[in-house]
């Protein structure tokens, strides 16, 4: 990592080990929100310019993604993508999910009667997928504990039974390299890992399901036309023909500074490079658990978010020591990102051996 480019962008006041929960905002995205929430004040608002911001984010998040910025529709939040998705599919549709999924995740499938949403540990998701099947979804990273799903297991099994794959990217985007080329939908809040303000968010269809009209514009407003800023009185003309047929009319602050997160995502050698500097502090963590003895075990496995079972208590006595990890359900959670050091790793260990 840069560290001269690190400390000119971060100075957080505590030790910060919450990125599961929300990324720390860099010192160029808080600037750029700030002078434009002053020009909004003052009355200089160009709204075409924010609209070409909102583009340039949803053409990083592809290059992040792996894929292309015609699949990518820029919203506010991973539960409207998904719970377009669930609105699309028809009346008897199948939804298999890991078991205790984020809710964002699973929620929007449960609030329609003629859908049937079946839950299983996480390991057994592949064996689990049947020509009954419609759609598989899926954390890429498990939002509680860090573990990893086996995604070519999932794609293999799903491709076989002739179902879709719907994958939230939320607690991977940033440290863990995947093509979004390889899913039918990918979601993300990209106000975690990828350091964006909350209120940006990025819905990926695959061209296959664009083609088929797999997935309902449910919220297509004057942004969703081919031709928004000539179409925007009474029904729309012509929706637009990629992925922006899908998009939210969208909050301008959040992608103003989401832009300049991304681009530092990018700067600091993306996904291969963050993932290799995130994953080895948390291999330090673990082995630092381990060896502190008191029969606590980190979840196993190669996650930059480790969970330890057992060690949820100690969580207000280390925000008490200004070190900010949280609680999911009794884990201890630390998520390992940019902005830490091994020395931060060792401050936690210490006072978790105190």
């Amino acid at each position: 990592m840069d560290q001269r480019l690190l400390a000119a962008e971060f100075d957080p006041e505590v030790t910060y080990f919450n990125t599961p929960s929300h990324g720390l905002l860099p010192a160029r995205a808080v600037a750029a929100v700030s002078e434009a929430a002053a020009a909004m004040s003052a009355g200089r608002i160009d709204q075409a310019a924010y609209y070409t911001e909102v583009d340039e984010a949803r053409a990083a998040f592809a290059r992040i993604a792996g894929t292309t910025p015609d699949r990518v529709a820029a919203g506010s939040a991973v539960s409207t993508h998904t719970g377009m998705i669930a609105a699309s599919l028809p009346s008897g549709a199948e939804v298999l999910a890991p078991r205790d999924e984020f809710s964002s995740v699973v929620n929007p499938f449960t609030v329609r009667d003629d859908i049937t949403l079946r839950t299983v540990p996480l390991a057994d998701l592949p064996e689990a997928v049947e020509p009954s099947t419609t759609l598989v979804a899926l954390s890429a990273v498990q939002s509680a504990d860090g573990r990893i799903a086996d995604l070519p297991a999932v794609r293999s099994a799903a491709r076989a039974a002739g179902a879709r794959v719907l994958l939230d990217v939320t607690q991977a985007a940033g440290w863990l390299p995947f093509s979004a080329d390889d899913y039918d939908y990918v979601v993300c809040g990209a106000y975690k890992w990828l350091l964006c303000p909350r209120g940006a968010s990025f819905l990926v269809v695959s061209a296959q399901a664009q083609q088929a009209r797999a997935v309902l514009p449910l919220h297509a407003g004057w942004v969703a036309g081919a031709s928004p800023w000539e179409d925007c009185y009474g029904p729309i003309a012509r929706l637009a023909p990629d992925a922006r047929a899908y998009a939210e009319s969208v909050p301008f602050l959040p992608y103003l500074g989401a832009v300049r997160s991304l681009a530092l995502i990018e700067e600091l050698g993306g996904p291969e490079a963050i993932g290799a500097h995130d994953r080895a502090l948390a291999d330090r963590f673990r082995k630092g658990v381990a060896q502190l003895g008191g029969g606590h075990e980190p979840v196993p496995g190669d996650s930059a978010i480790v969970a330890v079972p057992g060690l949820g208590h100690a969580v207000d006595r280390l925000a008490d020591a200004g070190v900010s990890v949280s609680e999911r359900n009794g884990n201890l959670r630390a998520g390992f990102h940019v902005h830490n050091t091994e020395a931060d790793v060792d401050r936690l260990l210490d006072l978790l051996a105190g």
